[in-house]
C-alpha cells in the first residue's frame, strides 16, 4: 500500500504518521474520520462526543481524530480543508477537542462559502484560544494537512464520514456501539497481557498457576 508523503508540518499531538490528532493515553484506540462540513459528522459529534470524552477521561481509550476534506466541493471556498487546517492550529494551542466541537455546533450549510476566517477566529476565542491562534489561521501552515489525512484514509479504505474504528475494526458511529466495542477490546487486551510469554518462564494462562508447554 502506497501512502502520500507526510507534510513538513503537522499539528501538535499528531500520530507518528501525522494523519490525526491524538487525545488521551488510554490503551484502546478509537479512530474517528470526520469532515467539519459533514452533517452526519455533526450528528455523530453531538450524540457521541460526551461518550468519547468519558472513555478518554476514564483512561479506557485514546481517541484519534482524522479531519478530512471529502466535502471541499460542497462549498465555494474549500471550507472542509480550511476548517480542518484551523483545527490543526487549535491542536497547537491545546484546544483541539473544544474547537472541533464548536465547529460542529456552528456548522455552515453545504453549498455556500462556509465560515470566514474571521468567524473561525471568533469560534476559537469562544473556546479560549487567543491571538496566536488567529495568527496561525492567517498563516495557514496546515492547509496541506487535510489532503494528506484524506489521502491516507482513502488508501486505508475509508470511503465516507463519519467512519469510526475501535482497535482497528469499523463500528457504527453510535455511543452504545462504541462503548461496547471498547469494552470488548479492553478484555482482549487484558487476556493478551495475561498470556504474554516471558523468556525463560512458562506461558501462563488466565488462572493463577495455570501453564502449558511450548
Amino acid at each position: 500500500m502506497t501512502y502520500p508523503t507526510i507534510p513538513d508540518r503537522v499539528p501538535a499531538g499528531a500520530t507518528p504518521e501525522g494523519d490525526g490528532v491524538v487525545v488521551g493515553p488510554g490503551p484502546v484506540r478509537i479512530d474517528a474520520f470526520i469532515d467539519f462540513l459533514c452533517p452526519f459528522c455533526k450528528r455523530f459529534e453531538l450524540s457521541s462526543g460526551p461518550t468519547l470524552a468519558g472513555l478518554v477521561a476514564d483512561g479506557l481509550a485514546s481517541l484519534v481524530y482524522h479531519p478530512m476534506n471529502f466535502l471541499d466541493e460542497a462549498s465555494t471556498t474549500h471550507y472542509s480543508t480550511r476548517a480542518a487546517a484551523s483545527s490543526g492550529c487549535a491542536a497547537d494551542y491545546g484546544r483541539f477537542v473544544e474547537y472541533a466541537h464548536a465547529l460542529f455546533v456552528n456548522q455552515p450549510p453545504e453549498g455556500g462559502p462556509g465560515l470566514t476566517d474571521a468567524e473561525l477566529a471568533a469560534i476559537g476565542r469562544g473556546v479560549g484560544l487567543d491571538t496566536a491562534f488567529t495568527a496561525c489561521l492567517s498563516e495557514g501552515p496546515y492547509l496541506d494537512w487535510p489532503p494528506y489525512v484524506t489521502a491516507r484514509a482513502v488508501a486505508a479504505g475509508v470511503s465516507g464520514t463519519p467512519t469510526v474504528l475501535v482497535d482497528g475494526v469499523v463500528v457504527a458511529p453510535e455511543p452504545q456501539v462504541i462503548t461496547a466495542a471498547v469494552a470488548q477490546a479492553a478484555r482482549r487486551l487484558a487476556v493478551a497481557m495475561r498470556t504474554t510469554v516471558v523468556p525463560g518462564q512458562p506461558r501462563t494462562g488466565r488462572f493463577p498457576g495455570a501453564s502449558w508447554g511450548p
